[in-house]
């Protein structure tokens, strides 16, 4: 796939460390000019990513990137709306409060919903694009101690997605899905650490819960990089009948067919 993106120019939100910052790499080295997204600038740049510096739960950023973009590069032909956390405490419904159900749906669904809505003009005038939501296995599998309002909008995400790749399909604009399993990024290690704090438990205690109740047959977390593999194939032209779809990564976690 080397150079398969020559020429592309791809946005990748939150894209300065764990997934997003993998997507990014792999993105540029099949060519793409790449633009990455976080609240603050990464110590280090080794791939020379450009970064527009954006807060996601604030509608105003999505329109500041948007003409960013168009202004720097006069096209957008790659989305990928990566920027999501489980930002609210586990212990199930009674534990959380209307702001942490608000917190987790405008970083988790509202943010993806603004970015597109800015982007869709310039790729809908080129007729080409492509987009991918990075969404989570918790969204078929909710795990209500640990992941129930973050789990609900990424479950709308991938609704808004499904419904968003028939409206743009006619228009040759193709949007997919894909869902991580248990992955060894910076946020789900201080979310285990936090966790077991919370319960006065060992980080091995809870890392170990977490596998047993997710439940992975191939027994490890993924690295970064297996899901960036496969969203740089999605935006690949070798790709291009796939749209609408919905790719679990997790290590063989779900339970159904």
């Amino acid at each position: 796939m080397e150079n398969s993106l020559k020429g592309q120019v791809a946005l990748v939100t939150g894209g300065t460390k764990g997934i997003g910052k993998a997507i990014a790499d792999k993105l540029s080295s099949a060519g793409a000019e790449v633009v990455v997204t976080a609240r603050t600038a990464p110590a280090e740049n080794p791939n020379g990513h450009y970064f527009i510096p954006a807060d996601l739960t604030q509608a105003e950023d999505a329109e500041t990137i948007a003409i960013e973009i168009l202004r720097k590069y006069g096209r957008i032909d790659i989305i990928i709306n990566n920027a999501g956390a489980n930002l609210s405490p586990g212990g199930g419904f009674s534990t959380l409060s209307d702001e942490h159900w608000y917190n987790d749906w405008q970083l988790n669904f509202m943010s993806v919903v603004r970015i597109n809505k800015a982007l869709l003009p310039a790729m809908t005038e080129q007729r080409s694009g492509v987009i991918i939501n990075i969404s989570t296995g918790a969204a078929k599998q909710p795990i209500w101690g640990m992941t129930m309002s973050y789990s609900s909008a990424k479950a709308a995400l991938n609704a808004y997605s499904k419904a968003l790749a028939g409206e743009l399909g006619p228009k040759g604009i193709r949007v997919n899905v894909v869902s991580p399993g248990v992955v060894k990024t910076p946020l789900m290690l201080d979310f285990i650490e936090n966790l077991a704090k919370s319960s006065n438990s060992t980080v091995e205690e809870v890392f170990q819960g977490v596998m047993d109740k997710v439940g992975v047959p191939l027994g490890r977390m993924a690295e970064p990089e297996e899901i960036a593999g496969l969203v740089a194939f999605l935006v690949s032209p070798e790709a291009k009948y796939i749209t609408g779809t919905n790719y679990s990564v997790d290590g063989g976690a779900a339970p159904s067919v």
